[in-house]
């Protein structure tokens, strides 16, 4: 595994040089450049560049290649010689600076973990090229360029405009695939390419899971989650329980001033010359010292000014007590100071904060919540800072996102006025008012003040002044944050008391010197130095190049994040090198503390009567329990940790349980600091609640006693007390990710990621690890930020070996890993990340990660247990246990056709040639049919008349031209229009089968025309009428490219036919002689042809006729495809039969006019009218801000009794109803819209017609679906699911509900398979396969049991049957029923059955930009299939929202979650979703997805 180093690698120089070789500038230049390269001030491309003119002398160049990418390859630390480790230490190799993020023993740790994996193969997610834009572009290997092979399976060929595919395709293998084809079980292409990652991931999959779980917790149904059972070898407490640990007394000083502004005033009056503050500026100059004399006047002219210069007319704008906020740089200590002082001095309030950079800071918002909840009014800040704030067009500062109205007031000299010769401030004692309030994000992101009394900051400057044994007049270095925390207390309060002089250190000076703080030691002899770890370590990588300073000066060199998991070791590098610069090892004192309890520990030098310093190994196992066990064997996973020094001077400390009450902890156990002194904060500001839990939590022994009277503070820091009373700190609260019944620690897991392959990969120190609950448990999330340069390759090995070291140094799986671009994740004030703002934007799916890896496999360990089948109850049983419970058997049905008054009507019309004929001798110019263009005028009409004509001529010509026989089968291929209708009743007249087929689409040949090619030949039609322009385009060239076009069988035009009349007009010999042929591909891609006889024909016209209350007088709008189902049957069947007149909307149209349709139905007064969900769903996403446009044009629908959606599927309830709420406004009724139910073996079952009560819609339990159970719920009730009734079922028409295994009859509200019987049932499927064994009981199924002499088709839906309290027209109590999905379309996943459209519904609220969204399983894998309507950057962050909801939601884990453009998902011409077709799409690689994950 030998890494690629950067050039600075092994060597310290680049290609070979020794570090020792380059002159000194040179090396600062180098360590100035690492330095801005790991903050990511600068680019990989940038950083290059400047490298390599800095070593372009230097660098023997080797032909050919650009310097800047010579590079020395090295074995990584394990297996190094001694000798070699040692030298690289010297060597300022790029590794050295990730030293305050582990020990050596943790990267040896890793690697040894990593050894123990050996590279097993997992999926590496693949990406379409412009995802990777950013990537470098010599990783990729170019795409083949074969042609695509024709493409039968599915419809996913670019198109030119937006739209969806429509296209009723087939499943089949096309010919043309190139052999690189597997095929599966079910005769599907498979791409090698796809399965073998499927492939892969199965086998990560079948891999040993944790240990299984064994109890559970009730989810208020059966689908109940695992609750973690403890388990039983965990590590437990054994100490004894602890006692309260008591500092040493408060030292009583005869000279300790009455109050810190007593202190000011004293040491500004006496020692007016004293230095207080240097300020330096970023190239390390002394631009200004501020002495005591300035500090007390400059504070005292501020105090006056805001008290009495500020006021407005009627009141002064500011009175004793009032919140401030302070806004200053982090490079203007001294006018911060001023400001701090004299607020104070004014008896206000000072709130210091961040300065605002842009309106959208990360977690700006907050911080503008608390000023508002402070009632903050007027910001305080500097000339040159007011200057650089975001302005508003009118010049004024801008007003941040989420911030109250602010005065700013710049508090330059010029600006203050002089005091009254009378004037004088108050100084008074300290007292219990609130001095300042202090800032703080909480893990959550919310922020909030907490207030420092004045007593507490004059006891936390008492304390720390005996702690740190400050003297009068020292110098001190600061290289913190000054506005709060220790930087704070230290730099800005404590000082004063004691008049020491502070040198301040900015952070921009850090970061173009990081060796400024020492040279500060050494130029001031500062006594005491005031930093964090990473200070230590940054000045680590530039020590080499000042051989002359000296640290010999420093008494304490206050470590003040010494708390940190990762602060020993760069305690530890710090002294190895600076030992021989004078630094002594007793100098180094870590210190604790936190914003509510302020300085909790630190450590003494011993000359001031400390005990040595500690230091112990940890196993991390016992941590995660919260168990201290000193590690001995196991050397992985272990945490080295130091002590943090003593409980404070006058302050006692406990360690209590973490949850619940605050018992307190056992001596070898981990629980929160808790400390009671008089130097803590007092209060969150303004909320009462959370202060009481944390700044007045009384600890309780075992036994429940409290155990003293005084409160104590909740510090927020995880510890314990180890030996010599010395203080240790494992972690902070806010870090901590409850997984499972174990606790792990951000940080830890942080330094274990960089431990991997620390620079090479990953920014050092741009690594946020939180934690996010899904299914009720916390899941670990990692983001970190990639190098520009990082290969594909390299990122997902680096993801996958990151994975491997958690898992074996913390026995704990990272639900999700995600790589974004460098300098993308939001940034905290002065550096870090923003980990709160990062997880939001996580969660709102707003990151935009260009790589991400979930592993929910490994992870989610709490699901329920899969359902195991139960010896089914007999179906003999079943009905004796219905009829005991007093629940009726499922079945129902529409009028009884027998009792009509048309009888002899029906014998006379069992023929449609025959009604034809009789319509056009007896009405002959009564218009059945008018079709109308885009523009809504009639492009063409027929009469009863002209329509037999135009029939008989067809006939003739058949019989001449096409020489065709009686019962011959004709394929009938023409846009939707008059000339399809009249061709129909040509081939009745002549005796032959008609099959209407839709043409192909002439932009879309290679997907379209297959299709027509199949019906053709499954069909065995003989001849294809069609249009002269269609015609031409099957016997076209491009034609011959998709099909082969040699094997047409005869095609005419009928164009242009002479006008003869046929002979005779045939007459069937009997009414179960075969009618039609009705061709329609199902949602699962199956093409199959159904028979339909004369008399079902008849029959079928009949139901509809009495349902809709058809006569000749009526008139209905079609706005559907007349391919097949009903819509055919709407379109060329019913108004020849009931003599209604027909406008015909050919869908299509719509595309060019969207209102088409609305605007015929009020145009025409239309009552009755048909449509598809399609065609509904570009009416309301097409009109949706358009009914005031269409009312003015005076479109009004109130005359529309009942408007039916024709479908195959369950209501989409969704779409109903916002269709109905949208045109409401032009007087659609509420009650109007419907929908109707057909399937194959009846294509109209149910529909709402005109009369009978409306449809209702109940609410059920959508997890007892999956256990094919119905319980009805209240509306709104947790996991309900709406659904509607189907419309009514028709007259003539019976429906049972059956057990789909045991084909018995189910009782009321039972789910089970809908089984019809109907005079209109098609008489079986017409296909060239022979497959009708198989599907013979689709038609033919008898019950098992009860009636078992019915015949009944099986309709492949799974529904149920409700008898309501609603009355039926014929007085009975009505009957609904409900269809709940296909049965071929459900998935078994877990024992359970999935109704695809539910875990869609889902998915689609997950993100907005989810569009579309198809769900399908392969070898018992989710996969999930969305379409992302915008940016490429966000379809990264939709695979872990997508993963969530649908863990969430369904209990299911996703294991390919596939993103892809809009319109990619196949749909057929009524709107239904082609989920199979998708999924032969995806394994033969044909989607082109933005992106592929593959869930572990």
């Amino acid at each position: 595994m030998a890494e690629r180093q950067r050039g600075g690698g092994g060597g310290g120089g680049g290609g070979g040089l020794e570090a020792g070789a380059l002159p000194p500038d040179v090396r600062e230049g180098l360590a100035e450049l690492e330095l801005e390269l790991s903050e990511g001030d600068i680019t990989q491309k940038g950083y290059e560049k400047k490298r390599a003119k800095l070593l372009a002398r230097y660098i023997p160049p080797i032909q050919g290649v650009d310097p800047s990418l010579q590079a020395d390859s090295r074995v990584p630390g394990s297996s190094q010689t001694p000798a070699a480790s040692s030298k690289q230490q010297k060597a300022r190799s790029a590794n050295a600076r990730d030293e305050r993020f582990r020990s050596d023993v943790h990267t040896e740790a890793v690697q040894a973990a990593l050894a123990k994996y050996k590279e097993r193969k997992m999926p590496m997610p693949s990406k379409r090229r412009s995802v990777l834009a950013h990537s470098s572009v010599e990783t990729y290997t170019p795409p083949d360029n074969h042609p695509a092979p024709p493409d039968v399976t599915t419809g996913l060929v670019e198109l030119p405009s937006r739209e969806r595919p429509q296209v009723a395709s087939v499943r089949g293998v096309p010919r043309g695939y190139s052999s690189s084809m597997l095929e599966t079980a079910d005769g599907v292409p498979v791409n090698s390419r796809v399965s073998s990652k499927i492939q892969q991931l199965l086998n990560t999959l079948k891999r040993p899971k944790r240990p299984p779980l064994k109890e559970f917790f009730v989810d208020d149904f059966e689908e109940l989650l695992e609750v973690h059972q403890p388990d039983p070898n965990q590590p437990k407490p054994e100490g004894s329980q602890m006692t309260v640990l008591q500092g040493e007394p408060l030292g009583v000083v005869s000279n300790w001033p009455p109050s810190l502004l007593a202190a000011l005033q004293h040491w500004g009056t006496t020692q007016p010359k004293a230095p207080c503050l240097t300020a330096l500026d970023t190239t390390g100059k002394a631009i200004y010292t501020l002495t005591y004399g300035k500090l007390w006047s400059r504070s005292e002219k501020l105090a006056y000014t805001l008290l009495n210069k500020l006021a407005s007319k009627s009141e002064p704008l500011l009175k004793p007590g009032d919140r401030v906020a302070l806004v200053f740089p982090n490079s203007d200590p001294v006018m911060f100071m001023v400001a701090f002082y004299g607020c104070l001095l004014a008896e206000l309030i000072p709130v210091p904060i961040e300065v605002p950079l842009t309106r959208k800071d990360a977690g700006s918002q907050q911080i503008g919540f608390l000023l508002g909840s402070c009632g903050v009014t007027l910001a305080l800040t500097t000339d040159a800072c007011q200057k650089g704030l975001p302005k508003a067009p009118t010049g004024e500062v801008a007003t941040f996102k989420g911030w109250p109205r602010l005065v700013w007031f710049v508090i330059d000299g010029k600006h203050l006025a002089k005091p009254a010769k009378d004037w004088h401030p108050p100084v008074r004692d300290a007292s219990a008012e609130t001095a300042y309030i202090e800032y703080k994000t909480s893990k959550e992101g919310s922020t909030v003040g907490i207030t420092i009394s004045h007593a507490s900051m004059l006891a936390q400057c008492h304390a720390l002044t005996q702690a740190c044994s400050y003297s009068e007049a020292e110098t001190l270095t600061n290289v913190l944050d000054f506005k709060r925390d220790a930087g704070l207390w230290h730099g800005v309060l404590t000082s004063v008391m004691n008049r020491m002089h502070v040198v301040s250190i900015p952070y921009a000076l850090m970061k173009v010197n990081p060796l400024s703080w020492i040279q500060k030691v050494c130029s001031y002899k500062a006594r005491v130095a005031l930093v964090k770890s990473r200070d230590m370590h940054w000045s680590l990588l530039a020590q080499r190049d000042q051989r002359d300073v000296s640290l010999s000066s420093l008494r304490m060199l206050i470590v003040a994040d010494g708390a940190n998991p990762w602060s020993v070791s760069s305690c530890d590098a710090f002294l190895n090198v600076f030992q021989s610069r004078g630094l002594r090892p007793e100098v180094i004192c870590p210190c604790a503390s936190s914003s509510e309890a302020l300085t909790v520990a630190i450590r003494r030098p011993p000359d001031s009567g400390g005990p040595p310093p500690g230091k112990t190994v940890l196993s991390m196992n016992g941590l995660s329990y919260g168990v201290i066990r000193v590690d001995t064997e196991e050397k992985l996973s272990v945490l080295t940790v130091q002590d943090v020094g003593q409980v404070m001077p006058g302050a006692s400390v406990c360690v209590v349980k973490v949850e619940g009450t605050p018992y307190l902890c056992r001596t070898d156990e981990v629980g929160e600091v808790c400390v009671h002194s008089g130097a803590t904060g007092a209060a969150y500001y303004g909320l009462v609640g959370i202060t009481r839990n944390v700044f007045e939590t009384v600890p309780v022994t075992a036994g429940g006693v409290p155990i003293s009277d005084q409160p104590f503070t909740r510090t927020g820091l995880l510890g314990f007390i180890g030996p010599d009373q010395l203080v240790f700190v494992v972690g902070k609260l806010d870090g901590l990710m409850a997984v499972g019944l174990r606790r792990h620690s951000a940080d830890d897991v942080v330094a274990t990621a960089l431990a991997v392959e620390p620079m090479k990969f990953v920014y050092r120190g741009r690594i946020a690890v939180f934690s996010v609950t899904v299914l009720h448990d916390d899941r670990i999330v990692l983001v970190a930020e990639q190098r520009p340069d990082a290969s594909e390759e390299d990122s997902f090995q680096w993801m996958s070996r990151v994975l491997q070291a958690i898992d074996s140094i913390h026995q704990v799986g990272v639900y999700c890993l995600a790589l974004v671009p460098a300098n993308t994740l939001p940034k905290a004030p002065l550096g870090g990340i923003h980990i709160s703002e990062t997880k939001q934007r996580f969660l709102e799916g707003t990151l935009h990660p260009c790589n991400v890896l979930m592993c929910p496999h490994t992870c989610v360990t709490n699901l329920p247990k899969p359902r195991q089948k139960q010896p089914e109850v007999g179906p003999a049983s079943m009905i004796v246990g219905n009829l005991v419970a007093g629940k009726r058997i499922a079945q129902a049905s529409g009028r009884d056709v027998t009792q009509l008054e048309d009888n002899d009507q029906a014998r006379k019309f069992l023929y449609l040639a025959d009604v034809l004929q009789w319509r056009a001798q007896t009405t002959p110019d009564h218009p059945l049919f008018l079709l109308l263009n885009a523009k809504g005028t009639i492009t063409s009409a027929a009469t009863c008349v002209q329509l037999h004509k135009r029939a008989e001529r067809i006939a003739a010509a058949l019989g001449e031209r096409g020489r065709l026989n009686v019962g011959d089968h004709v394929a009938l291929v023409y846009p939707p229009g008059v000339d399809l209708i009249a061709t129909f009743y040509g081939c009745l007249y002549a005796g032959c089968v008609p099959i209407t087929v839709r043409p192909p689409h002439p932009q879309n040949l290679a997907t379209t025309l297959p299709t027509v090619k199949m019906i053709v030949e499954v069909s065995k039609s003989t001849c294809i009428l069609t249009t002269q322009a269609i015609m031409k385009l099957l016997k076209s060239k491009e034609a011959g490219a998709a099909v082969d076009v040699k094997t047409w069988p005869t095609i005419l035009d009928t164009d242009d036919l002479p006008k003869k009349r046929v002979a005779s007009v045939f007459r069937p010999p009997s009414p179960d002689m075969l009618a039609y042929l009705d061709f329609s591909v199902s949602t699962t891609g199956i093409l199959a042809g159904v028979k339909m006889s004369h008399a079902a024909t008849s029959a079928l016209c009949r139901s509809i006729k009495l349902q809709c209350e058809l006569y000749p007088s009526r008139q209905i709008a079609v706005c559907l495809d007349p391919y097949c189902g009903l819509g055919f049957a709407l379109w060329c069947l019913c108004s020849v039969y009931s003599g209604h007149q027909s406008l015909l909307v050919p869908p299509l149209e719509l595309e060019n006019n969207v209102s088409l349709w609305l605007s015929a139905v009020s145009q025409y007064r239309v009552r009755v009218t048909f449509c598809s969900y399609s065609v509904m769903e570009m009416c309301t996403k097409g009109l949706g801000t358009q009914t005031d446009l269409l009312r003015a044009k005076s479109v009004n629908l109130s005359c529309v009794r009942t408007c039916m959606v024709v479908a195959e599927e369950r209501p989409r309830i969704a779409l109903t109803q916002s269709f109905s709420k949208l045109f409401k406004d032009l007087g659609l009724s509420a009650r109007a819209v419907s929908t109707t139910f057909g399937c194959r073996v009846n294509v109209a079952i149910c529909l709402q017609g005109t009369a009978g009560p409306d449809p209702t819609t109940v609410y059920v339990d959508m997890r007892a679906l999956r256990h094919d159970r119905v319980r009805l719920v209240e509306r709104g009730s947790p996991h309900s699911l709406p659904l509607m009734e189907s419309g009514k079922i028709l007259p003539g028409v019976k429906v049972i509900i059956a057990h789909t295994e045991t084909k018995g009859p189910l009782g009321d509200s039972h789910l089970g398979e809908i089984w019809v019987s109907s005079p209109h049932n098609a008489t079986g499927y017409y296909t060239i396969y022979g497959e009708e064994s198989l599907h013979a009981d689709h038609f033919s199924a008898r019950l098992s049991f009860g009636d078992t002499q019915t015949i009944w088709a099986r309709t492949g839906y799974l529904g149920f049957l409700r008898r309501t309290d609603l009355t039926d027209a014929s007085g009975e109590r009505h009957d609904a029923l409900y269809v709940v999905g296909s049965l071929d379309e459900t998935l078994e996943l877990r024992g359970m059955r999935y109704h695809p459209i539910d875990i869609e519904t889902s998915v689609i609220r997950a993100h907005k930009s989810i569009a579309e969204c198809a769900v399908f399983t392969w070898t018992n894998l989710l996969v999930v299939v969305v379409e992302l309507e915008g940016p490429e950057q966000e379809a990264l962050d939709l695979v872990a929202l997508v993963t969530n909801v649908v863990l969430e939601e369904h209990f299911l884990i996703v294991g390919v979650v596939v993103i892809v453009d809009p319109g990619v998902i196949p749909i057929n011409s009524r709107g239904e979703k082609q989920r199979m077709h998708l999924r032969d799409g995806f394994l033969a690689d044909q989607l082109d997805p933005i992106y592929v994950a593959y869930n572990m």
